[in-house]
């Protein structure tokens, strides 16, 4: 008997509905014509352990325990779906085949992995792998077609594991030093650590701090406008030269008012020689189809939703409608198979949103954009529609717009390449030089299906005159431009997830930002979204309009850590050592080993910790952090810093 094992209900329905019919329902079970059995679990069955499972003393909360670093990891069934566990573990004694249907991420790997060998199931017998990432029949039926060994999976579980550990050692150990910390200092509050949360609100807290401190200065800038022979008008900026470096910022700016106005007096009336021209034919393709972040980027510029709610939304539209494939995917690729299904893909998305009908019918389906590339997927795949055609009067308002915003994005893989010229001229008055840019659409392809509110400023700069290299114009007037150094913005929910998901351009260390890729980032595409909302139930962060801060007792708690634990540096290169391993070039002792003695270090520190950030806090937010405390405390232990993944917990701190 083959026993297929999903992460969730509404996939183990999936699986069960292509296999052969009739079926025989049980409790917590579907049985097949063929006596394949789809069981699943419901989240997560098992989690790690508490402190006091390894000695009941940790269940008070005392500096001295610290740091807690298991001997032997345990993991225990959760006790709200214990029924369940209970039900696999009679199936797996009849299997002769076990299929691990976890999610197609490195999560859903290991979270099937650990109950197979939580229940004993013999390592002698064969594991397959069935990776679904859309759960309409047909593609259900083509990934049973294509089980694979579970084997080739295990660097996946080990990275896996390799961060649950992690995250709980750093949770349980820094969450319980620091928030002993706050409270000999006056401070009640449950003060959660983790180490991709905490960084991240070191983030906040340090853009806040740095908003704060601005103080605007007036800079300037000149313009020359010109005339041709054949009485065209332009307008050149000013470039100052190296001699100007006493009176600029570090940005290049003028701070210095009567060296511009000298320019602009000097310039007045004066021949233009054209010193350059330079006209660059370019060619741009579409964005790649959307993995999770760059969906929940644009969702919030777009449409103001916050990380959670997308996701909450996208959940809905892969399980309930099928109207989208697995929507946790940090892929922004396709699979070269999947293009023969293309023309079925547009028919659905013009039944579901007949919106986008109009830009269904004028879309090549001979064009083949970059996304599709076998090399760059593997356990799943970039968020796109299904071959599913759904009833646009069933889905909700924001179902709709999200579902619109994939289904434009994959679309856009059929128009073609957006095409420009790019002009830049450069000129000399009065032994000044100026520079005038401009962009001329040549064809707009791709760009065609975006609306107005997305053109790049640059593409609205018109056209400059036909000029030619030492041509003579006449600059006819100079203008003073005065402006105001502007402070860093605040983070808003698109710009949040953005510098999570581009990490590197935070990192203060300029080696390990070497080392950094693109890609490499802040928290993984599945949990993004529940660290940003843990940080606002901590009531560490909190709204202003569009405008994301840090409250006092946020920014309490990131003066009081050591810097090391609030800036992504360490945070960053954890993620990629973890990578590493799923990509088999680590292993997971060389990651735990230095974490493990790194913490010794963070936890002597907060030893020696006066406590001092926190005392400052105003004392009503101390006493009702005391009350919250209080009542949640029974809690703290295995929710120091947890993040939520459908409702089931997620082991200490991956937030």
């Amino acid at each position: 008997m083959r026993l297929f094992i999903a992460e969730k209900p509404t996939l183990g329905r999936a699986i069960a509905d292509a296999l052969p019919k009739p079926h025989k329902k049980g409790d917590g079970f579907i049985e097949t014509a063929q006596g394949d059995v789809v069981t699943w679990c419901i989240g997560h069955l098992l989690e790690q352990a508490e402190p006091d499972a390894y000695d009941g003393a940790f269940k008070q909360w005392r500096m001295e325990h610290l740091p807690i670093i298991p001997t032997q990891w345990q993991l225990v069934a959760k006790p709200k779906t214990k029924t369940q566990l209970t039900v696999i573990k009679r199936l797996i004694k009849q299997a002769d085949c076990v299929v691990n249907a976890g999610d197609p991420d490195r999560e859903g790997q290991l979270l099937v992995d650990e109950v197979i060998d939580f229940l004993g199931y013999p390592k002698t017998k064969p594991v397959q792998r069935c990776l679904i990432s859309d759960l309409n029949p047909p593609a259900v039926r083509r990934a049973l077609d294509k089980l694979r060994d579970n084997k080739e999976f295990v660097p996946l579980a080990v990275s896996a594991l390799a961060r649950s550990r992690a995250d709980w050692l750093y949770g349980i150990n820094m969450t319980r030093a620091y928030t002993l910390l706050g409270r000999k200092a006056g401070c009640s509050e449950l003060l959660s650590v983790g180490r991709v949360q905490t960084p991240l609100l070191g983030l906040v807290v340090r853009r806040d701090l740095e908003i704060e401190a601005f103080v605007p200065k007036p800079f300037y800038e000149v313009l020359a406008h010109l005339l041709t022979d054949g009485n065209e008008r332009f307008t050149a900026k000013w470039l100052p030269s190296e001699a100007c470096l006493p009176w600029q910022d570090e940005e290049g700016r003028v701070l210095n008012r009567a060296l511009a106005d000298k320019v602009v007096s000097r310039i007045n009336g004066q021949p233009a020689q054209v010193e350059s021209v330079e006209e660059q034919a370019r060619k741009q393709a579409a964005p790649l189809p959307y993995n999770l972040s760059s969906l929940q980027i644009d969702a919030a510029k777009r449409f103001g939703m916050d990380a959670k709610r997308v996701l909450d939304i996208c959940q809905g539209l892969y399980e309930r409608h099928k109207l989208i494939t697995y929507p946790r995917s940090d892929s922004r690729y396709l699979p070269t198979d999947h293009f023969k299904r293309a023309e079925q893909v547009r028919g659905a998305i013009a039944a579901t949103d007949p919106a986008l009908a109009k830009a269904v019918s004028e879309a090549d389906g001979k064009i083949r954009s970059k996304a599709w590339n076998d090399s760059k997927v593997d356990a799943h795949h970039a968020i796109i529609p299904t071959e599913k055609q759904g009833n646009p009067a069933t889905l909700g308002a924001d179902e709709a717009k999200l579902y619109g915003l994939i289904a434009r994005q994959y679309l856009l893989q059929f128009y073609p390449l957006f095409e420009y010229n790019d002009s830049k001229v450069l000129l000399r008055i009065a032994g000044g030089l100026f520079q005038a840019k401009a962009r001329r659409i040549l064809k707009a392809g791709w760009k065609a299906l975006l609306g107005v509110e997305e053109d790049d400023d640059e593409e609205k700069a018109g056209t400059l005159p036909a000029l030619k290299e030492g041509e003579q114009l006449l600059c006819e007037r100079g203008e003073l431009q005065e402006k105001m150094t502007q402070p860093p913005k605040s983070f808003t929910d698109a710009t949040l997830l953005a510098a999570m998901t581009g990490i590197a351009r935070y990192v203060q260390d300029p080696e390990i930002r070497k080392t950094l890729r693109d890609t490499d980032g802040l928290g993984t595409e599945a949990t993004r979204a529940g660290i940003i909302d843990l940080l606002f139930k901590r009531r560490f962060l909190v709204r202003q309009g569009k405008s994301i801060k840090a409250t006092p007792t946020g920014r309490a708690l990131v003066q009081a850590l050591p810097a090391s634990a609030t800036l992504p540096d360490m945070t960053a290169l954890w993620e990629q050592s973890l990578g590493q391993i799923a990509e088999r070039h680590a292993n997971y002792q060389q990651f735990m080993a230095p974490l493990t003695e790194q913490l010794h270090g963070l936890i002597d520190g907060a030893r020696h910790d006066s406590g001092a950030s926190f005392s400052a806090l105003p004392s009503d937010t101390a006493n009702a952090s005391k009350r919250r405390f209080v009542r949640r405390k029974g809690a703290a232990t295995s929710n120091s810093g947890s993040g939520r993944r459908n409702g089931t917990k997620r082991t200490a701190s991956a937030a």
